[in-house]
């Protein structure tokens, strides 16, 4: 059984980048069941989780909803991100969920990315704010991202137009990517599993005091001339 968790950064409903996450999840579905495995589907509206994502960066602490969503998304065996596009690049909300999550936790994670913005000028979001901060948190990316502008939506016809065709080799390449994860990501991780909430910095004050203090010049030249 694959456990596929969806994640739609959109704020209205319905949204367009709902409509896209479930499009993707479909797809996925598809593709997963074609090659002998069985898929549950968990999809999550990140605009319910707002108030809950800005206490977190306050205190460092998830709420009991959040931390369960955080924990199905880590125990995930893949994922599939969507976000709107503002300001040119990701929501806020969408970044926000991200920096809450322990860096480590989505380490070797398939992940296909996904955005929709208002204007075809904007889909280079998907390269060069998307694709860094998953490489940050270490998930393994699908090799196409998925943008849908307001023309691509109803272009062509059904399940025959470029986004579709976008969708479902995204789709195919989780899928594939899946296939050299056996057993899911969630079996791999045993009780190693980190932390899921990101946890501040040590000051320097502390790290300083967590280093071994350094022996004087003349002690260490002694110990070298004793060899």
């Amino acid at each position: 059984m694959v456990d596929l968790v969806v994640v739609s950064g959109g704020l209205g409903v319905p949204s367009s980048s709902r409509m896209l996450a479930d499009s993707l999840a479909q797809a996925a579905r598809e593709e997963i069941e074609a090659r002998g495995r069985q898929v549950t589907v968990s999809t999550f509206e990140l605009r319910e989780y707002a108030v809950d994502i800005a206490n977190t960066m306050v205190t460092g602490y998830a709420p009991p909803k959040l931390e369960a969503l955080i924990s199905k998304l880590v125990a995930a065996d893949a994922v599939v991100a969507v976000t709107p596009v503002f300001t040119a690049s990701m929501s806020g909300l969408f970044k926000s969920f991200f920096d809450v999550i322990d860096n480590k936790s989505l380490d070797g994670k398939p992940v296909l990315i996904a955005a929709t913005g208002g204007s075809a000028r904007h889909s280079m979001v998907l390269d060069y704010s998307m694709r860094p901060m998953f490489s940050y948190l270490r998930a393994r990316v699908v090799p196409t991202g998925v943008y849908a502008a307001p023309g691509d939506w109803g272009a062509g016809e059904a399940g025959a137009g470029p986004l579709d065709d976008r969708v479902h080799r995204a789709a195919g390449e989780l899928a594939a990517l899946m296939g050299n994860v056996p057993g899911g990501t969630a079996q791999q991780s045993g009780n190693s599993q980190p932390s899921p909430v990101s946890q501040p910095a040590p000051s320097p004050r502390e790290t300083a005091q967590q280093l071994p203090a350094s022996l004087p010049f003349e002690e260490m030249l002694a110990q070298i001339q004793r060899k």
